[in-house]
C-alpha cells in the first residue's frame, strides 16, 4: 500500500513537472512565433503603405488631368470615387483596406469592409503634418492563439496626400495581418500534438526511471526484513557503473560485515561456553575428589588444590577478557604521567620469557637507555603485554622482540616475532571482536579471539594507532605509534 502510494505521488509529480516544463516551452515557442509574425506583419505593412500611397498619388494626378475643367461643386468627389473604384486599387492585397478623406476629413472613397472607429483624432492630427503616422491597434489577448484562432494587431497608416483640387487630404491604409494569422493557426495543431506527445514521452521515461528506483527500494526493504529476521544471505544486485550500483555494493559490504560478525559472535558464544564448561567440570570433579579422599591423602589434596587453582585462574582470565572487551574506551579514565617506556618493556619481556620458558624462545628487548614519554603506563603496558603474549603463543622456534624509538613527535613500538604469521586475507579482520583466524589453534592455545581487539581499544583510547605486517611462515610485526606528550 505504501509503495503504491509512493508510485502515485511520483506519478503526480512527473505529470506536473512534464506539464509545467513542456507547457513553458510551448508558451515560449508560441511567444517567439507570435512576436516574429508581428514583426513580419509590421515590416510588410510599412512597405505596402509606401507602395499604395504612391499608387494613389499617381491615380489622383491622372484624375486631376482628366477633370481639370470640372467645377468641384459639380460632383467632383463622386467622379473621383468612381474613378478610384474603377482603378481597383489594393485588390491584389485582400488583407489591406484603403479609405480617402478630403481636407475637411470627409470620406471620399473607401474599400473597407468594416470601418474602424476611434481614428478621428489621430486622422485630424495627421492632417496637420506632412509625414506618415503609423498606428498599431493591439489585440487585447495575444495568447488566445494557443487555443483558438490567432488575432494579430491591426496596423493603420495616415498618409497626407495631395487631392486633385490641390488641397491636402488623408489616405488611411489598414492592414489586418491575415497571412501571418494563418501561419500561426497552421502551426498550432502540430505544435499542440508535439507538446502532448512530448509530455506523454517524458512521463513514461520518468515512470520507467522511478520504477527502477522503486525496485531498488523494494530490494532494500527485503534485505532489511531479512536482516531483521536474522537472515544475512540476501544480497542486492550490483550490476552497472552508477550511483545506485555503488549504493548496492556498499550495502552488500555492510551485510557481509554483519554476517561475519554474527558468525564470529556465534562461534565465540559456543567456544566461550565450552571454555567455561571445561574448568567448571574440572573444579567440580576435583572438589568431589577432595571430598572423598583429600582429607586422608595429602598428595591427592595438593593435586586437587593445584588443579582447582589452575582452572579457576583460567576462568578468571576469560572473565577479565570479556569485561575488557565490553568496556567502552569513552569510559576509560586514563592517567597522564611521565614514565620510561623502555623500562616497562623490559619488565613485560621478562614476564613473557618466564611464561614461555619451556619453548626456548629468545626474548629481545629495546636498546639500553631510557625512552621517556607522557601517558598512561598501565594501559600501554596492557596493550604491549597482549601483543607479546600473542607472539609467544604462535612462535614455536625463534625470537620475540620489542624495539622502541622516537619518530616525528611520536613514540614507535615494534613487537616482532618469527612465528607462523597471518594470512593476507585475515589481516583486515584480526582487530574485530570475536574474530579468530584458526579456531582449532586458538582453542589449543587457550585464547578467545579477544586480545587484539582489546589492544586496539587501548591504543585508540590513548590517541595512538596500531598496524600489522605479516608473512605466512615467517612471522609478524605489530607497530604502535603513540603520542609522545610533553616530556
Amino acid at each position: 500500500m505504501h509503495r503504491l502510494t509512493l508510485r502515485i505521488r511520483l506519478l503526480a509529480v512527473s505529470v506536473l513537472f512534464s506539464v509545467l516544463t513542456l507547457g513553458g516551452i510551448l508558451l515560449l515557442t508560441y511567444t517567439i512565433v507570435y512576436d516574429g509574425m508581428t514583426r513580419v506583419a509590421e515590416s510588410g505593412f510599412r512597405q505596402v503603405t509606401h507602395s499604395l500611397s504612391g499608387t494613389v498619388e499617381l491615380q489622383l494626378r491622372l484624375f486631376a488631368e482628366e477633370t481639370s475643367g470640372l467645377d468641384p461643386q459639380d460632383g467632383a468627389h463622386v467622379e473621383l470615387a468612381s474613378y478610384l473604384e474603377r482603378a481597383r486599387i489594393g485588390d491584389a492585397l485582400p488583407e489591406v483596406r484603403i479609405a480617402l478623406y478630403d481636407q475637411n476629413l470627409d470620406l471620399v472613397w473607401e474599400n473597407l469592409e468594416t470601418r474602424i472607429e476611434g481614428l478621428q483624432q489621430s486622422r485630424a492630427s495627421a492632417a496637420t503634418g506632412s509625414s506618415i503616422d503609423f498606428i498599431t491597434i493591439a489585440e487585447e489577448a495575444p495568447l488566445r492563439g494557443l487555443l483558438s484562432q490567432a488575432i494579430l494587431p491591426v496596423y493603420v497608416a495616415h498618409v497626407p496626400i495631395e487631392m486633385p483640387d490641390g488641397s491636402q487630404g488623408i489616405l488611411d491604409i489598414v492592414s489586418y495581418s491575415t497571412r501571418e494569422e494563418q501561419v500561426i493557426d497552421a502551426i498550432r495543431p502540430p505544435m499542440s500534438v508535439l507538446a502532448l506527445v512530448s509530455i506523454i514521452t517524458m512521463i513514461l521515461i520518468m515512470q520507467y526511471s522511478m520504477a527502477w528506483v522503486l525496485r531498488l527500494v523494494k530490494n532494500l526493504r527485503l534485505a532489511a526484513d531479512a536482516i531483521d529476521t536474522g537472515r544475512l544471505d540476501v544480497r542486492l544486485p550490483e550490476g552497472g557503473d552508477h550511483e545506485v550500483a555503488a549504493l548496492a555494493r556498499s550495502l552488500n559490504s555492510l551485510i557481509d560485515r554483519l554476517q561475519r560478525k554474527a558468525e564470529a559472535q556465534s562461534r565465540f558464544i559456543a567456544d566461550a561456553s565450552h571454555e567455561l564448561a571445561t574448568p567448571v567440570a574440572g573444579i567440580r570433579g576435583y572438589t568431589n575428589i577432595l571430598r572423598e579422599w583429600g582429607h586422608s591423602d595429602p598428595e591427592v589434596q595438593a593435586e586437587a588444590i593445584a588443579a582447582i587453582d589452575r582452572e579457576s585462574g583460567r576462568m578468571a582470565r576469560l572473565s577479565k577478557d570479556l569485561l575488557a572487551l565490553v568496556r567502552d574506551e569513552r569510559t576509560l579514565h586514563l592517567s597522564n604521567v611521565r614514565f620510561d617506556l623502555n623500562a616497562r618493556c623490559r619488565e613485560i619481556l621478562a614476564a613473557a620469557a618466564t611464561r614461555y620458558m619451556s619453548k626456548g624462545l629468545e626474548f629481545v628487548g629495546p636498546d639500553e637507555g631510557r625512552l621517556m614519554m607522557v601517558g598512561d603506563p598501565d594501559r600501554i603496558e596492557d596493550a604491549i603485554s597482549i601483543l607479546l603474549d600473542n607472539a609467544g603463543k604462535y612462535t614455536q622456534v625463534g625470537s620475540v622482540s620489542v624495539q622502541t624509538r622516537y619518530k616525528r613527535g611520536t613514540v614507535v613500538v615494534e613487537v616482532a616475532d618469527t612465528g607462523i604469521g597471518i594470512s593476507e586475507e585475515d589481516i583486515p579482520s584480526i582487530f574485530e571482536r570475536f574474530y579468530r583466524t584458526d579456531i582449532s589453534r586458538s582453542q589449543g592455545s587457550g585464547g578467545f579471539g579477544l586480545g587484539l581487539p582489546i589492544a586496539k581499544t587501548i591504543i585508540d583510547g590513548v590517541g595512538g594507532t596500531i598496524e600489522v605486517k605479516s608473512t605466512l611462515g615467517k612471522g609478524s610485526v605489530f607497530t604502535l605509534r603513540l603520542p609522545r606528550g610533553r616530556v
